[in-house]
C-alpha cells in the first residue's frame, strides 16, 4: 500500500513538473512568436502584430489603424513563416530525440544520419526532373521517399560493415549523406540551369517560401507522428536501456526500431520539403532538454517539441537580422551553432 502511495506521489510530481514546464514553454513560445513577426526590414510593433492576427481571425475586433502594407507583411509573410519555423523546429527535435533513443546513440540526428540528405535528394528530383505529377503533394512525397531510402541505406550499410557501435553508426550516416548529396549535385548539374537557383533553398535551408496553403502538410504530419511517438514513450525509455532489456519486457525491438525510423523519415522528409536542409536542431535540443528534465521520454518528447520550436524561431530571427535586409539561409546559422555544440558534446565525452 505504501509503495502504491509513493508511486502515485512521484507520478503526480512528474506530471505537475511537466505541466509547469510546458506552461512556461508556451509563454516563451508566444513571446518568441511575437518578436519573430515584429522584427525584420520593416519593424512592426507587437500591438499591431496581434491586432492584425486577431482581426483576421475575428473580423472588426479592433479598429484598423495600420496600413494595408503592414497587414500584408504580418499575415501573408511573417506569420506563416514563423508558424513553419515552429512546426519544423518541433518536428526535427522530436526526430532527434526518438533516433537517439532507438539507436542509443547520443549523436543521432536526421542531418548526421543522412535522412535530411535523402529528403533533399527527393525534393530536388521532383523539382528539376519529375515535375509536380500529383500537384503540391509531389515534393513532400518525393522527399519522404528519399528520406526513407536514405534511412534504409544507412541501416543496410551499418549491418554490412558490422557498425553496431554509436560512433561507427554516425560515421556510416555521414558517409551515406556525402554519397546522397553527390547524387543530388548530379541532379542539379543535369537539371535546367535556369531553375537551379531555387534548389539552393533546399540545400541551405530557409523558411522564406512559407505559405498558408502549404502549412497543413507539415502540421498534419507533425501531429499524427508526434502523437504516435508520445504514446510510445514507455517503449522509448526501455530502448534507451538496451535491446536485451527491452526484449525481456516483451518489446519486439527490431520491428519497433524499423517503425520509428520510418516515422522519423516521414517527419524529416516532409519538413525538408518545406524548409530545406536544417541541421543540428535534432542533435542539440534533446541533449539540452535531458539536462533539464532528465531522461524520461514522457518529459523529453513534449519539452523537446517546444524547445525545438523556440530555438528555430530565434534562429530565424538571427538569420533575418544579421544581414538585414537580406535573409541569410537559416541552415548556415544552425550549422554554425550546431557545429560548436557538437564540439562541446565531444568535450563532455557525451
Amino acid at each position: 500500500m505504501k509503495n502504491k502511495i509513493k508511486g502515485s506521489l512521484s507520478l503526480f510530481k512528474i506530471n505537475k513538473g511537466l505541466g509547469l514546464l510546458i506552461l512556461l514553454s508556451i509563454f516563451v513560445l508566444i513571446i518568441s512568436l511575437s518578436l519573430a513577426i515584429s522584427v525584420g526590414a520593416v519593424q512592426i510593433s507587437t500591438s499591431t502584430v496581434w491586432g492584425v492576427i486577431i482581426n483576421k481571425l475575428y473580423p472588426e475586433t479592433f479598429e484598423t489603424i495600420w496600413s494595408k502594407g503592414r497587414e500584408s507583411i504580418v499575415w501573408n509573410v511573417r506569420f506563416p513563416r514563423s508558424l513553419l519555423a515552429i512546426i519544423v523546429g518541433s518536428g526535427l527535435a522530436i526526430v532527434g530525440a526518438s533516433l537517439q533513443a532507438v539507436t542509443r546513440n547520443p549523436l543521432a540526428d536526421p542531418h548526421l544520419l543522412g535522412i535530411s540528405s535523402g529528403g533533399a535528394f527527393g525534393a530536388i528530383l521532383a523539382l528539376l526532373h519529375t515535375g509536380l505529377f500529383i500537384g503540391l503533394l509531389t515534393v513532400p512525397l518525393m522527399a519522404f521517399l528519399g528520406a526513407l531510402v536514405a534511412t534504409s541505406i544507412v541501416l543496410g550499410v551499418s549491418r554490412f560493415t558490422a557498425a553496431t557501435s554509436a560512433d561507427r553508426l554516425v560515421l556510416v550516416g555521414v558517409a551515406v549523406s556525402f554519397i546522397i548529396m553527390a547524387g543530388a549535385n548530379i541532379l542539379i548539374f543535369l537539371g535546367d540551369h535556369r531553375a537551379t537557383h531555387t534548389v539552393v533553398f533546399w540545400m541551405l535551408g530557409g523558411l522564406g517560401f512559407a505559405q498558408w496553403d502549404h502549412l497543413i502538410y507539415p502540421l498534419a504530419t507533425l501531429i499524427c507522428c508526434g502523437i504516435w511517438l508520445f504514446f510510445k514513450t514507455d517503449i522509448l525509455n526501455a530502448m534507451t536501456v538496451g535491446d536485451e532489456t527491452a526484449t525481456t519486457l516483451g518489446i519486439r525491438v527490431q520491428n519497433f526500431r524499423l517503425i520509428v525510423f520510418t516515422i522519423c523519415a516521414l517527419i524529416t522528409g516532409v519538413m525538408v520539403a518545406f524548409s530545406g536542409m536544417i541541421g543540428f536542431i535534432g542533435l542539440m535540443v534533446p541533449h539540452v532538454v535531458r539536462m533539464i528534465v532528465g531522461g524520461n521520454y514522457l518529459r523529453v518528447l513534449p519539452v523537446s517539441a517546444f524547445f525545438g520550436a523556440i530555438l528555430l524561431l530565434w534562429t530565424d530571427i538571427a538569420a533575418r537580422t544579421i544581414m538585414a535586409p537580406e535573409d541569410m539561409p537559416i541552415g548556415i546559422v544552425t550549422g554554425l551553432v550546431g557545429g560548436i555544440f557538437f564540439v562541446w558534446l565531444l568535450r563532455r565525452k557525451l
